[in-house]
């Protein structure tokens, strides 16, 4: 219990908030006791992201919501939060432990760049003495020696680094035998005040995580107080960025995001950090921690003194940090790890380069865009937690690895379900064509108080009728956003259903909906985006009604603003590939085709569309290469096959015509799959089509049939067991045709018998 003296062997302290005031551990407990309490956690939440305000690589340039004059809300959700350093996506070599006695200067110094006034800032040229500019006294050197006995308890061996409050020493603590660090918090000549300022500090022993270093107690010495804390052996990001130059943009990353779990953990608790830096992480062994939290104070407090350093603090850090000005300057020294950054204290001091300056930007568009959410000008076009840019820069982080090695890295998307076109593999021989209806949709954020409600109402097959039953929710929920946002989607869904007939379905493409299912479906999203400009599911959304009423331009930027929201999420990707593919911009839609594909070649609609792009760039060979991403344990690997048989051998004038090798590929693709009935025929009917003008017009040259070839020929290639030569190719032709007839009746049958009967070789019977 709380006030009571700790159990364990050798230790004299008390216990506060379940933990002991001197060792740090957790209370022991009896066994009762224990399985009272086992199984009670607190289960973390985080809301949504919101969008930065920059320049893109692919699209437009994002605006900041600031703009409206309001303040984002927060949606919370529960978020799964990915432990281990690279989240097991890289492998970093381990750094071994230092030492602890050789980490103490040897000439214990404060280098002259680092001499500040502690009231004025002014620059200081010596040691010690008086302030030129405010007159205060100061001393810089080091106020304990080798020796010294703090507390009756911390031997004292040596200053080991100069911190922005003084002094940090190694020592050890004689009564627990083992190595501390004594952090300085104050120096000033009262030591009543050195009192009261340890006071003040008290509440960083309830700060227990693994990737913080571990608080064990507070002591005074004279008028100097000092936190007590864990020793942690190893090296700063500092050093290893000093040692070896910018970093490997996949390390950087894996750093970074392994450190924000403590950041989203300080901030449940109402603390901010405040001056994050890479010198405050110690990477030690396979895991990274906070080092250094002197400067940590509470977010409600207005009278504490702010810590900051100028290149890292975020425009608005001077008027009281908060969660926003710490993602800043996590944002900035992932910046600092990965690049040079010229005038980084000053013109660029709250921006960066662009990936016009800097090439790994240029080359990693979605990292760039994470950077520049997390140090926007604006603190609410920030990530909205340290949660939110985790999971982001996972997703970053996937995306490069999957580039770097060629092995896809797939993970679940806590704001997307899953690509749709992947759940309905539809008729085999049907061509994939750019459907917005088969884009992922965003998940449902069940600490909406109509989120029942809603998922029921989703349920609902009949179009018609799930727009009733989610009107209904939108009044017995007048103010969810889940119910209007669903609602907004389902007016706005393009006629019929992925799979069903209709658009979509048989090869044809998406339809317009009604004129007034659209402005309904505006009407609620632009009441829903006045409510709180940073929810990118208006954003979504919008741009799906963009879409069905053919505005693939305007969808696209409004994609280009989602990305910017989420820049570590695949769904956007998609849906700015397939806004860009509509629009007619074939690179840009081939290149975030390339990154979701890559990444996770679930994502089928992203293959087939980069096999489209690649196939109207002119590359049949990168097309098929396209849809040999798509696994055989896919539903839609046959399909896949399927279609790259068909672009082997389909004709367009844009681009040049099949070769004998794309002929022989096709040949050799239909033979391989387990296709029967209409669809076996189909297929062959298409491959003998595209062979025979291939290999030229026939004349009648006799009486006998004697024929001539006026185009490719190869005697000794095969098409589907058939010569590369007219009369043969002819007659699998008319095999084909003939075989689809038997499969089909009325005008259809008597269409396809005429076809075969005009492309049957003449005979001398």
């Amino acid at each position: 219990m709380n006030g009571q003296p700790c159990r364990r062997p050798g230790c004299a302290g008390v216990i506060e908030d379940d933990y002991c005031n001197l060792c740090g551990l957790a209370e022991v407990k009896s066994a009762a006791a224990s399985s009272r309490s086992a199984g009670s956690a607190s289960m973390p939440s985080s809301a949504r992201s919101a969008p930065v305000a920059s320049s893109a690589i692919t699209g437009s340039s994002p605006v900041s919501r600031s703009a409206t004059g309001s303040r984002r809300t927060s949606r919370g959700s529960s978020r799964t939060t990915r432990k281990q350093l690279g989240a097991g996506l890289i492998t970093l070599p381990d750094l071994p432990s230092v030492e602890p006695e050789r980490a103490i200067m040897l000439d214990p110094k404060v280098p002259e760049r680092k001499r500040f006034c502690a009231s004025c800032d002014a620059p200081l040229k010596r040691e010690a003495g008086f302030c030129g500019k405010c007159g205060a006294r100061y001393n810089l050197a080091p106020s304990l020696k080798a020796g010294d006995l703090v507390a009756g308890q911390y031997e004292v061996r040596g200053p080991i680094a100069f911190g922005g409050l003084g002094w940090i020493y190694l020592a050890f603590d004689r009564l627990l035998s083992r190595y501390v660090v004594l952090k300085g918090l104050l120096n000033t000549q009262d030591e009543s005040a050195a009192t009261a300022a340890l006071a003040e500090r008290q509440f960083l022993a309830a700060v227990k995580h693994p990737n913080i270093v571990g608080i064990y107690n507070f002591v005074q010495s004279g008028a100097e107080g000092f936190i007590v804390m864990e020793y942690v052996g190893g090296k700063t990001l500092k050093q290893i960025r000093q040692e070896r130059g910018p970093l490997p943009v996949a390390e950087a990353i894996a750093y970074i995001h392994r450190i924000l779990p403590a950041f989203a953990y300080l901030h449940r608790q109402g603390l901010v950090y405040c001056d994050f830096k890479p010198e405050n992480v110690m990477l030690e062994r396979d895991d990274v921690k906070l080092i250094d939290l002197g400067g940590v104070r509470r977010i409600d407090d207005t009278q504490g003194d702010i810590y900051g350093t100028v290149g890292y603090s975020a425009p608005e850090a001077g008027a009281g940090p908060t969660p926003a000005s710490d993602l800043f300057t996590i944002g900035r020294s992932l910046a600092v790890l990965l690049t040079n950054i010229s005038g980084f204290a000053k013109e660029h001091q709250y921006t960066l380069p662009g990936p016009a300056e800097e090439p790994k930007f240029a080359e990693h568009e979605s990292l760039y865009r994470a950077l520049l959410k997390a140090t926007a000008e604006n603190a609410d076009d920030r990530f909205e937690n340290a949660d939110a840019m985790a999971e982001q820069l996972l997703g970053v982080l996937r995306e490069i690895v999957a580039g770097e090695t060629g092995t896809p890295r797939p993970g679940a998307s806590l704001d997307f379900g899953a690509d749709l076109l992947g759940l309905d593999a539809g008729n085999e021989m049907d061509p994939v064509l750019p459907d917005p209806r088969y884009l992922p949709v965003p998940s449902l954020d069940l600490a909406d108080p109509a989120a029942q409600a809603v998922s029921s109402a989703l349920a609902v097959v009949d179009r018609a009728a799930r727009i009733t039953a989610l009107g209904l929710v939108c009044k017995q929920f007048p103010r969810s956003r889940e119910a209007r946002l669903r609602l907004a989607a389902a007016m706005s869904d393009v006629s019929g259903e992925p799979g069903a007939s209709g658009p979509g379905a048989g090869g044809s493409g998406p339809a317009g909906i009604p004129e007034a299912s659209a402005a309904g479906a505006e009407q609620l999203l632009q009441a829903l985006g006045s409510e709180d400009p940073w929810d990118w599911r208006v954003l979504w959304f919008q741009a799906r009604v963009r879409l069905a009423q053919g505005k693939p331009a305007e969808a696209r930027k409004l994609f280009d603003q989602v990305y910017f929201d989420l820049p570590g999420d695949l769904a956007p990707k998609l849906a700015l590939g397939l806004a860009a593919e509509l629009a007619g911009d074939l690179p840009i839609a081939a290149k975030m085709y390339e990154l979701v594909s890559r990444t996770n070649p679930e994502f089928v609609s992203a293959v087939f569309g980069l096999a489209r792009c690649r196939f109207k760039e002119g590359d049949r060979k990168a097309a098929v290469a396209a849809l040999s991403r798509i696994p055989a344990s896919s539903a839609l690997f046959v399909r896949s096959r399927v279609e790259a048989a068909r672009l082997l051998v389909q004709r367009d004038p844009a681009i040049p015509a099949p070769t004998l090798e794309d002929l022989a590929s096709a040949s050799s693709l239909a033979e391989s799959l387990p296709l029967a009935g209409m669809s076996k025929w189909t297929l062959q009917s298409l491959i003998f089509s595209a062979a025979v003008t291939a290999a030229g017009p026939r004349t009648v040259a006799s009486r006998n049939g004697a024929e001539n070839g006026a185009g490719l020929t190869n005697p000794d290639l095969r098409i589907l067991g058939q010569p590369l030569e007219g009369r043969s190719l002819g007659q699998g032709l008319e095999s084909a045709l003939r075989s689809m007839a038997r499969f089909v009746a009325g005008d259809e049958r008597i269409r396809l018998v005429d076809q075969a009967n005009q492309v049957r070789p003449r005979t001398l019977i």
